[in-house]
């Protein structure tokens, strides 16, 4: 297969005998067919195999709580305290893995590293149906958190390998809907858990048995379906494949195939690390990912004790889920349609505002219930937003990794706080909790503004002083600094301009 090739010295790809100027991209408008021709193959392939890849993992990793509602923490005489330990020790290593693993995505591939975890959670989560104490069921799900750990930031990362900044938002929406996977979960564990006394085993576990089996047949079927680059998807015609690099440089010039931007540096982790506008979004996804996992793990159980059954509980956990599989589309298209993240943002929280208030104030089980549409849909759009925010304003690769691997980091350990603020005792109300959410979700409104701001004079900044920040990088053949002064200050190069 052609890989395609840049001319030295211009701005012209090759592949074969195709080749395209970097400057038609934008301005042909028989390119810009062609181009969106490129872009809807990737929609119809790339988008929909990450979404499953998703679906697996969030289902995988979220059923416990489904499998509570159908007596998991009864049969195995857990407390709440011993619930909360065996949901909360998932994401420790989850955590801890993601951002190695983001750092190690392009030595290793991702057409080996995603088939690879998701058969191995797979395995793991089908145990999970197996175990017969409070040890056993800690124990396993450790184990499912170093390994499902690496997949959503490196699903980012590999996405933003595809598509430009401009429309990588709907995408990440797209395969980040917590939402749709919980709507499917309940779905799906209503009908499991009347296997229960199948084969000796209780409704329960044959939600983790079945659900692992089937994330273990994708997990080898994978293995065939995963592309690492355009370059190597085989669905893109040799043009198509030359397009998608094209647009890609144009919109970050540091994607380039003559650019060693493999080689790992320690300073554009600290960058990112050190980046304003990454640690106000740190903040936000820490916010929404308290929300978000609260809703994920708990909704059964919310549900159940505001009066309704077991079954019940389930299916009725479906509509603020699929709700916010709408809200979680809907803000992510027109956030990618008018090039703004923060008013989606700052809306979307004000939607989970209005729902932790309308359920705090509610004195009628279907009013509590009613409000679930406002928080579940609020909180679980609001994630990969920001996540896509956070991600278009990191270059170059390796500063763009450390972000992703932030977003996904502080979502995650919003998930630890989550899983302790739901005890059986303070249902159905869950006062502190749903006081606590409904302040975080104030305050993410008042940091994506404040974010907004930051990089509003960001921008501006850089601009005025363009000439004294490129003067370092400067030669008589590149007067801009060329290829290498945007490998050097990546998002802090005057030319790239910071999205909000």
């Amino acid at each position: 297969m052609a890989e395609p090739t840049k001319d030295a010295g211009s701005a012209v790809f090759q592949v074969g005998e195709d080749s395209i100027e970097l400057d038609q991209v934008p301005k042909q408008r028989i390119v810009t067919a062609a181009e969106e021709r490129a872009v809807r193959k990737l929609d119809y392939t790339i988008v929909p195999m990450v979404t499953m890849f998703f679906l697996l993992s969030f289902v995988d990793r979220t059923n416990i709580g489904n499998a509570r509602v159908a007596g998991l923490q009864k049969d195995l005489g857990l407390t709440d305290h011993q619930y909360s330990v065996c949901a909360t020790i998932l994401f420790v290593p989850y955590i801890a893995s993601e951002l190695p693993s983001n750092l190690l995505l392009r030595w290793v591939g991702p057409h080996r590293l995603m088939p690879t975890i998701i058969t191995a959670w797979g395995i793991i989560v089908t145990l999970q149906g197996l175990v017969s104490s409070y040890a056993g069921l800690a124990t396993v799900r450790a184990i499912l958190g170093l390994i499902e750990g690496p997949m959503l930031p490196g699903i980012v990362l590999y996405l933003s390998g595809f598509y430009t900044r401009r429309d990588l938002s709907l995408r990440v929406a797209l395969f980040s809907s917590a939402s749709l996977a919980g709507a499917f979960s309940g779905l799906l564990a209503s009908a499991i858990q009347n296997m229960n006394g199948i084969g000796g085993r209780p409704g329960w576990a044959w939600i983790f048995i079945l659900e692992g089996l089937f994330s273990v047949v994708m997990g080898f079927i994978s293995f065939f379906l995963v592309p690492s680059t355009p370059a190597d998807c085989k669905f893109l015609t040799p043009t198509e494949r030359l397009l998608i690099q094209a647009r890609l440089e144009h919109d970050r010039p540091s994607v380039t195939p003559d650019v060693p931007s493999d080689k790992f540096s320690y300073r554009e982790i600290l960058r990112s690390l050190t980046s304003i506008h990454v640690i106000i979004l740190f903040i936000v996804l820490f916010f929404a990912g308290t929300g978000l996992y609260g809703s994920a793990l708990f909704l059964p159980s919310v549900v159940n004790q505001l009066g309704f059954s077991p079954i019940q509980s389930q299916l009725l956990s479906v509509g603020p889920f699929a709700a916010g599989f709408i809200v979680t589309i809907l803000s992510a298209y027109l956030s990618d349609k008018y090039q703004n993240r923060t008013i989606p943002s700052a809306i979307v929280s004000a939607l989970a505002v209005a729902g932790f208030a309308l359920f705090l104030r509610s004195t009628s089980k279907f009013t509590a219930y009613g409000s679930l549409f406002l928080t579940v849909p609020g909180v679980n759009a609001a994630a990969p937003l920001v996540a896509t925010w956070m991600a278009n304003n990191s270059e170059p690769y390796f500063r763009r990794a450390t972000s992703v691997a932030l977003a996904f980091m502080a979502t995650n350990t919003g998930g630890i706080l989550s899983t302790w603020c739901f005890p059986t005792k303070e249902g159905p109300r869950f006062t502190k909790t749903t006081i606590m959410n409904l302040t975080f979700s104030t305050l993410a409104i008042v940091l994506v503004f404040i974010n907004f701001a930051i990089l509003h004079y960001k921008n501006q900044r850089k601009r005025r002083l363009r000439t004294e920040l490129l003067a370092p990088y400067t030669d008589e053949k590149e007067s801009d600094g060329g290829l290498k002064a945007w490998m050097e200050l990546g998002d802090k190069h005057p030319d790239f301009v910071y999205s909000y």
